[in-house]
């Protein structure tokens, strides 16, 4: 079989223009692509509905990939066990009640389900702003990753979506966007110091919807409601992503 370079460049341009443009109005828009996010694309895209994640770098998986300072496995404790068996993540029973997997299998698996269920993860694209009409948010503004690293002065795009979730891990980028954007509207604490069983603990309850159209989880929910990072366990993320899929799935 001879290859014509021209074959391949239209296939890749036709097919990814096809499928952006279709996914330029979803149900829930998410930004991050770390295991809250896309296992909260996972159980939204299961139920049928339309969901885009928008990942600011190459790679997915947030600080999963990099396990416990680059040592690649991950703890996930008990109550989020079934998780990893829906997911076919493999691991081992380390002490009672904590699960220690690969990060590299767990977001390899994770990225795989999330998209056989149906979600779209548009990676290197940045969620730079939101759309907000009658004190609600009803979509984002994205633009290349690289047009932000590049400092380059190029306008964006937008994305119409019904429910917008926030999954961009320590920074709570969208939040501090409508933080900034409408005064008063959103306070973000800020994350407190280590302590993994408070910061897992607190995590569900403060994955939540903070303005209208808006719901935070993962990391993101605990910088906007001051409570402790929680380092290299990751069972609080997956059911945090778990929640805001519900959550979502209530909105629609």
């Amino acid at each position: 079989m001879k290859l014509d370079e021209m074959v391949i460049t239209k296939a890749i341009v036709e097919d990814f223009m096809n499928v952006f443009l279709d996914y330029t109005e979803v149900d829930v828009a998410i930004a991050g692509a770390g295991p809250s996010g896309m296992v909260a694309a996972y159980y939204l895209a299961k139920e049928g509905a339309k969901v885009a994640i928008f990942e600011r770098k190459l790679s997915v998986g947030g600080g999963m990939w990099g396990g416990g300072m680059m040592f690649p496995r991950i703890i996930v404790q008990e109550e989020a066990r079934y998780i990893l068996d829906e997911l076919g993540i493999n691991y081992r029973e380390y002490k009672d009640g904590y699960y220690l997997a690969s990060s590299v299998e767990a977001v390899g698996r994770l990225a795989s389900e999330t998209i056989a269920a149906g979600a779209q993860i548009f990676n290197l694209m940045s969620v730079e702003d939101v759309m907000i009409r009658d004190d609600r948010i009803v979509g984002v503004v994205i633009n290349w990753s690289s047009v932000e690293l590049g400092k380059l002065h190029v306008d964006p795009l937008s994305i119409r979506s019904k429910v917008i979730i926030d999954a961009s891990g320590h920074d709570a980028e969208i939040c501090r966007i409508v933080e900034r954007k409408i005064p008063a509207s959103l306070k973000v604490l800020g994350e407190k110091p280590m302590w993994a069983d408070v910061g897992e603990r607190s995590l569900l309850e403060n994955t939540k919807e903070v303005y209208p159209g808006l719901i935070v989880a993962g990391m993101a929910a605990n910088t906007v409601a001051g409570g402790p990072r929680m380092g290299p366990i990751f069972g609080g993320m997956m059911l945090s992503g778990e929640k805001a899929a519900k959550l979502a799935l209530s909105k629609l």
